[in-house]
């Protein structure tokens, strides 16, 4: 009993601690800058509407193109995918939207089926609504004609 008392008054001042704001000046930030572990901030306001934004070019060959239309509330599930209802074979032309790349009807195997394979179903896996976030992170990274560009005029 007296270890179950003791355990209890530490747990108490542990806490009491815990939430005064002894941990907040050391506590490391995370990818939303301007709080501690221990604060509730405002999310930042979402990103613009992807249709105001110019047509992305695409930085490798095989990059997933991104998604150039909002997909808020979109269903993609096991039993439903609203993206085939613009972007399948039967509904793209009149849709007026891209169909769904032949990659996506193949199986891991290479063979092709009829419908969309599983592996590709959930399109959101590999294509993202465009946007004009800034980065969370900063990144040096090159889209592969600089880096070519670079290395052919021996530039490292």
């Amino acid at each position: 009993m007296r270890t179950f008392v003791l355990l209890l008054t530490a747990s108490v001042a542990f806490l009491a601690y815990a939430e005064s704001d002894h941990l907040s000046p050391s506590s490391p930030e995370g990818l939303r800058k301007g709080g501690t572990l221990g604060q509730t901030l405002p999310a930042p306001p979402i990103a613009g509407d992807p249709r105001e934004l110019k047509r992305e070019v695409r930085n490798y060959p095989e990059q997933p193109p991104v998604i150039p239309h909002a997909i808020r509330d979109y269903q993609v599930d096991k039993n439903f995918n609203r993206c085939l209802d613009c972007h399948s074979r039967e509904a793209a032309v009149e849709a007026g939207a891209p169909m769904v790349s032949v990659t996506h009807f193949m199986d891991r195997h290479f063979q092709v089926r009829a419908e969309v394979t599983p592996g590709r179903y959930f399109c959101t896996q590999c294509h993202v609504p465009q946007t004009d976030a800034q980065p969370l992170v900063e990144s040096d990274f090159k889209a592969v004609d600089e880096v070519i560009r670079a290395s052919n005029r021996g530039d490292r």
